[in-house]
Formats: C-alpha cells, sequence, structure tokens
C-alpha cells in the first residue's frame, strides 16, 4: 500500500465533498465515486437502469467523446495520491482514465467549473477491470477541486483523493476556530497505533456515528499507553478541548492527557485526566504559549470518537 494511502480522503463525502457535474450517470449516479467505504455488489439486482452498482456508470457511447465527472474536495488540499477503484466493473470498466485539478474561489457553478483552468495530476493511464489503481501525485499546489476523466464510457466504483489539508483560513480572522480539525488544516502527523481505525477519524468532521468512526487502538499488554499528535491548522493557543468518547462504551480510556509543543518545548496542557465512556468531555485550558502541534496521550489504550481543540491563532 502507498504511503499516500494513510492521509485523509480531500473528496470522502463524510469531509464535505460533492460531485458537482457529470456528462452522463445513464445506469448508475455518480455521487457512489465519493460514498465511504468498500464498493458493494449484489449480482442479478436489477432496476430500471439495469444492473445495480455501486459506483459511477455511463451508458455506451455511439459517438467521438468521453465521459467526465467533477468533484468538489470537501477539503481543499495539496493532492498526494489518487486511487481510481474500478472494483465490480468487469465488462464495463473505462480502458483508461485521467485526472485533472484545479484551484478555483467562491461557490462556482458546475458551468464555471468547466471553464477554470485545470491541470493534469494523474495522465491517461490503463486501467484493469475490478481493481483499485494507485497513482502517486508531486507538486505542492493547493486544489479545490478534481476532475476525473474516463476514456470513453464504462464505470468507476470509487475515487479518492488523498492528500492534506490547505484550507483558506481568512474568514477566521479574528474569531476562534478548531485548530486541529482537518477542515481547518489539521493533521494527524504520528500516532503509536491504528490497529482498528485511522487516527485522522477523530479530527473529521461531524460527529462519529459508531465506534469504526473513530481512532481505536489494539489491547495493550506492555504497561505503555497509546498516543497520537495534531498539527494544528496554525500556531496558536489552544483554550477549550473536546474529548470525545461517544461509542466508545467497553473500550474507551482510562484517562487523557494534553502535552502542546513547539519545536523542541513541551507545554503541559491538561494533566492525566479521568475519562468516561461514551461520553463528551470538554475541558477549559489555561494561559499558555502558542504551540504548533498537541500530543494527546490515552492511557492505557481504547478509542476516541472526536478530539476538538478550540482555540486562536497567532
Amino acid at each position: 500500500m502507498c504511503d499516500f494511502t494513510r492521509l485523509p480522503d480531500l473528496a470522502l463525502r463524510r469531509h464535505g465533498g460533492s460531485v458537482v457535474a457529470a456528462s452522463d450517470e445513464s445506469f448508475a449516479g455518480k455521487e457512489n465515486l465519493i460514498r465511504p467505504g468498500k464498493p458493494g455488489f449484489q449480482a442479478a439486482t436489477f432496476d430500471g437502469r439495469g444492473q445495480v452498482y455501486d459506483g459511477w456508470e455511463t451508458r455506451r457511447r455511439r459517438e467521438p467523446g468521453h465521459d467526465w465527472a467533477i468533484v468538489r474536495l470537501g477539503l481543499p488540499g495539496v493532492i498526494r495520491g489518487v486511487v481510481v477503484d474500478t472494483a465490480w466493473f468487469t465488462g464495463n470498466y473505462p480502458p483508461h482514465a485521467a485526472v485533472e485539478a484545479a484551484d478555483v474561489a467562491g461557490h462556482p457553478t458546475a458551468a464555471e467549473l468547466e471553464r477554470a483552468p485545470w491541470v493534469t495530476i494523474v495522465p491517461r493511464s490503463p486501467l484493469k477491470g475490478d481493481s483499485e489503481h494507485l497513482f502517486e501525485v508531486s507538486g505542492e499546489r493547493r486544489h479545490t477541486h478534481v476532475r476525473l476523466t474516463m476514456y470513453p464510457d464504462g464505470g468507476i466504483a470509487r475515487l479518492r483523493v488523498h492528500g492534506e489539508p490547505r484550507p483558506d483560513l481568512s474568514v477566521w480572522d479574528g474569531l476562534g476556530l478548531d485548530l486541529a480539525a482537518l477542515e481547518n488544516g489539521g493533521l494527524v502527523t504520528a500516532c503509536s497505533d491504528a490497529f482498528y481505525s485511522s487516527p485522522h477519524n477523530v479530527i473529521a468532521p461531524g460527529l462519529a456515528r459508531n465506534q469504526a468512526e473513530g481512532w481505536e487502538t489494539a489491547r495493550r499488554r506492555d504497561g505503555g499507553n497509546d498516543w497520537l499528535v495534531v498539527r494544528l491548522a496554525g500556531r496558536g493557543r489552544v483554550s477549550l478541548a473536546e474529548i470525545d468518547t461517544t461509542n466508545l462504551i467497553f473500550n474507551a480510556p482510562a484517562a487523557v492527557t494534553l502535552t502542546g509543543l513547539d519545536g523542541d518545548r513541551e507545554v503541559p496542557l491538561l494533566p492525566r485526566t479521568p475519562l468516561r465512556p461514551d461520553t463528551p468531555h470538554r475541558f477549559r485550558l489555561g494561559p499558555h504559549d502558542p504551540v504548533d502541534h498537541v500530543r494527546v496521550d490515552i492511557h492505557p489504550d481504547g478509542g476516541l470518537a472526536r478530539v476538538r481543540l478550540w482555540g486562536h491563532l497567532g
């Protein structure tokens, strides 16, 4: 597995992504491209369009051209890699695909996006049926949208756009914000264990609907404790920490500790504090010097649904 797949999926519907336009979706809807989870399939399941597919499928072309779909990233940012998944498409997958990206301010219409300046991040590449295709992407440019093109037609189950969030934080000038949130540019840069689920889940938008949408570690047998490090949206001061163990009933940590990091300097933010299962906790923090990372230690192991670190930049 490529390292980029460990980064958040910037296009995921759960992260605010949307498929805003497509050339055609005669057989299966474009919105399926960015659904969470693996694509499903049940043979001999038909509706008025034909066999039901958990993906995007266009009609058979009888004229020159190709099909495309434009995705607004829920988390604008720097793209490190793309996954084009043709799961379950065997006799109806496209033989080639390409991906472009654009950085468009505001809330553009589909027509405005079609006229936007697009750059190629994945050149036209061959595809196989029922397969995941991983493409690394280079460059440091920020993008807000991607355009998936398939040649000439067919079906693609999922499009994953992995990278590092780079939002426009100017809207928060003078206001407080969640310095840890993915949508604000937070990122989990290290963790001790991700056995059951990704640590990026704890800073994802919205509430966790079940324990799989949080972060959960294996059971520790060595006397230590688990931890993760969050790179904040920017250097700042945290005044309120939310540590949410919702859905973690028999596997919540017994306690949590928060430590601010600024280069080699450590800043105590929250001493070891007991946690309750299946509970959103809120802790006011005292005054402290600015930090750019926060280490979250859970004692000894278990899971967290969400971590929110409210404060001010600067």
